[in-house]
């Protein structure tokens, strides 16, 4: 028998779907699997006290999904907490622990030294675990897992990452209770595919996914639906880094959801690329059930587009807000100001733009996570000594250690960017503004940013009703005010 315990306690509750896929993967090999979810209880300690109290499993997975909340100014760094997850169960338990998940694949190393485990999986999990458990109930060859991170003669072995080729996930989602997600969490989410094989300067997927895009076959995706809607699930969120790349994976995906008549059960959600995206795509989201996308916009000026690798321009993401107006479907455009080569003219050109194209709103925040490996990294670095570098923004002492929330904001932007963001946006409430770093007295109960991290705001709204993407409920709640 293996244990699975979900660490991730942020509010409102996200569903740990990676946990739910990883253990639908053990079962299906047909090992016995006990899920411990520390995000439902009313005392976490107390819970593993618990359970560890009556079980000895061989193994012991826990499912980490965020490093940090990736907001400046908070920079809530959750590696911490993780440490000390990791020293109460081995006070509990003398079973090797286990590390996964997507923020753990960031750092996959940096976390096994950091936290002291026995091993992680770097990659996707479900396979992984299954052949772990397998070493570790007979020959204990280690060089055999793939992701696995291990000790040998003193030494961390890495072996390569977790990316098969082939994307097989449980579709029967009942590892989890995923009932009470959607009452708490206002949402349930889900996978089409894995992997991203774009170039964007700042993003991390390719290194937590994979540089290659690995889809799932879409009678699987629509089997894993209609078992969340068995359980009561109504509302779901497609948590792929772009759902429409590639498109026709995107099409074939409606396409059986409108086969099963979808688009009357459930209302759903998802990330997308502004290009590609036209008016027949559009048509059948809508008909499949979606009603909200957030395109990943960036900026809608050409050079910072160009700055952070995206194919699209202006003109895309003004079609991509006219057909999702067309077809009643809500739109989230997430912009990043700070970025390299941003100025008060470069900003002032993407807020202009929005107001006019008029999305249902728009995340401004500012500054971007930077995190080893990924184009902006490398920048950061070439632009001198880090610790000397105006374009680096930090809330730790000593060198800068990318593995720490550290960011990005263009220091041509001047001594208070963020004051130059919100005399631009002048009030418009379509925007999410950046916050300051320190929130003056008088800052509303109503969040104008959205960083979703411990939001009191959207788990009372949560709890009134509401359901769907959190930008989409946080925008209701501004539109109220």
């Amino acid at each position: 028998m293996l244990t699975l315990i979900n660490t991730n306690t942020m509010v409102p509750p996200i569903a740990p779907i990676g946990l739910d896929y990883v253990a639908g993967a053990l079962k299906t090999a047909g090992f016995d699997v006990d899920v411990v979810d520390l995000c439902l209880s009313n005392n976490p300690d107390k819970t593993l006290k618990k359970y560890f109290s009556s079980h000895s499993p061989k193994l012991v997975g826990l499912s980490f999904r965020n490093t940090d909340d990736c907001f400046w100014p908070s920079a809530k760094w959750y590696v911490p907490d993780l440490v000390k997850t990791v020293k109460k169960i081995r006070a509990l338990t003398d079973s090797p622990i286990v590390i996964g998940g997507v923020g753990f694949s960031l750092f996959a190393q940096r976390i096994v030294e950091y936290t002291g485990a026995d091993f992680g999986i770097h990659g996707d999990g479900e396979q992984a675990m299954v052949s772990l458990y397998k070493e570790l109930r007979h020959f204990k060859h280690y060089d055999k897992v793939e992701g696995l991170i291990w000790r040998s003669n003193g030494k961390y072995r890495s072996n390569k990452p977790a990316w098969p080729d082939m994307l097989f996930l449980s579709t029967d989602r009942d590892a989890i209770d995923n009932k009470t997600y959607y009452k708490k969490g206002g949402q349930c989410g889900l996978e089409t595919k894995r992997g991203c094989n774009r170039l964007c300067l700042y993003c991390a997927d390719p290194m937590a996914k994979g540089p290659a895009l690995r889809l799932r076959n879409p009678v699987d995706v629509a089997d894993e639906v209609q078992s969340l809607i068995n359980q009561g699930v109504e509302v779901l969120h497609i948590c792929d880094s772009e759902f429409n790349i590639p498109s026709r994976h995107a099409y074939d995906v409606c396409r059986e959801f409108v086969s099963r008549s979808f688009g009357d059960k459930i209302r759903w959600y998802t990330y997308m690329a502004v290009v590609p995206f036209d008016a027949e795509l559009a048509r059948l989201m809508k008909k499949a059930g979606c009603v909200g996308i957030n395109f990943t916009g960036d900026s809608a000026c050409l050079s910072m587009l160009k700055a952070y690798h995206k194919k699209h321009v202006e003109e895309d993401l003004a079609s991509a807000i006219s057909l999702c107006r067309e077809n009643d479907i809500k739109v989230m455009i997430d912009l990043l100001f700070g970025g390299p080569g941003e100025t008060a003219e470069t900003v002032s050109q993407t807020i202009d733009f929005i107001k006019k194209a008029n999305p249902d709103c728009a995340g401004a925040p500012l500054g971007i996570r930077i995190y080893p490996g990924t184009p902006i990294a490398e920048l950061a670095v070439k632009e001198g000594r880090p610790e000397k570098n105006p374009n680096i923004r930090r809330k730790y002492s000593g060198p800068v250690d990318f593995f720490k929330p550290t960011f990005y904001i263009s220091n041509d932007l001047g001594p208070q960017p963020v004051k130059l963001i919100k005399e631009m946006i002048a009030g418009d409430k379509r925007f999410f503004e950046p916050k300051e770093e320190v929130a003056p007295e008088d800052e509303s109960m109503v969040p104008t940013d959205h960083n979703y991290s411990d939001n009191i705001q959207l788990v009372e709204a949560i709890e009134k009703g509401q359901r769907g993407a959190y930008w989409d409920i946080l925008r209701k709640l501004r539109k109220r005010k």
